[in-house]
């Protein structure tokens, strides 16, 4: 049965921020081609994003850095083609924004223009300020990412929780309320304390959207190939599989193999 609101015929940043104020939960999964995203389209899901986790998951790297622009591109326009009504938000890839407001404009303008999706996600706090500003005058919408950020995991050096220490818990709390005053529409939290997440959400009126990151922001975002059990190599607490999609899909192709050889496969109502 469908629990999203069917009156809703297409997720904006506005309608966004109307759910944070009625209380309404966000839900946000990622996706990277035209047959996921139909189906997470049908589902009802708000948000679609079209992470650098296409770097991990379709493409088999260690990192999210690896991956181009022009391969977000290809990703994005692929979910694109598959929605009707969740809003496509496309992350900006590893070296495409940092240190350079005018290529992290050029980006955007790119991702925009060639694939259609509605909006572009950026890693980071004040350092990166003078992009968004750059990119937001250009009228694209900018969805900001704090806590865990994995394009910077050789700076960290880590995958684990951030934020645990005082003093970075009030730099994020300090970046949060930046990124919602230059414009940001929303906020990935990625892997911080609970308790931090709920304060970041009560300080900004712009919905925060947790992963890893406990129950009291405005939605929750997952890899979708890691809550379906399609990847179950990544088995960290803040992950609950909905599926185990391995297992169904190894038996389904094991089953075809074994009818090919056994020349069961195609029978007499299978051929023409």
């Amino acid at each position: 049965m469908s629990v999203y609101n069917p009156d809703i015929k297409k997720i904006t940043t506005h309608i966004l921020q109307e759910m944070k104020l009625k209380g309404e939960k966000i839900s946000m999964l990622t996706g990277y081609d035209f047959t996921m995203a139909k189906i997470l389209d049908k589902a009802g899901v708000d948000v679609i994003l079209v992470g650098d986790s296409a770097s991990n998951v379709m493409a088999g790297h260690e990192t999210t850095l690896p991956i181009t622009l022009d391969h977000m591109i290809y990703h994005a326009s692929s979910v694109v083609r598959g929605v009707e009504r969740a809003l496509v938000v496309v992350d900006l890839p590893f070296g495409t924004y940092q240190g350079n407001s005018k290529e992290a404009l050029s980006s955007s303008i790119r991702i925009m223009k060639e694939s259609g999706a509605h909006a572009v996600k950026m890693e980071g706090g004040r350092e990166i300020l003078e992009g968004i500003n750059r990119i937001l005058t250009a009228g694209i919408p900018v969805m900001g990412h704090l806590g865990l950020t994995p394009q910077s995991i050789y700076k960290f050096g880590t995958y684990v929780v951030r934020a645990r220490e005082e003093e970075e818990a009030e730099r994020l709390i300090e970046d949060a309320k930046l990124l919602e005053e230059a414009g940001c529409f929303a906020i990935v939290l990625e892997k911080v304390p609970a308790k931090l997440a709920g304060v970041v959400a009560q300080s900004v009126k712009i919905p925060i959207i947790g992963i890893g990151a406990g129950p009291q922001v405005d939605g929750q975002v997952l890899v979708s190939h890691d809550m379906l059990g399609i990847n179950n190599d990544f088995n960290p607490r803040f992950l609950r599989k909905y599926h185990n999609l391995q297992e169904e899909m190894l038996g389904a192709f094991q089953n075809y193999i074994k009818d090919v050889k056994e020349k069961d496969f195609p029978n007499e109502h299978e051929q023409y």
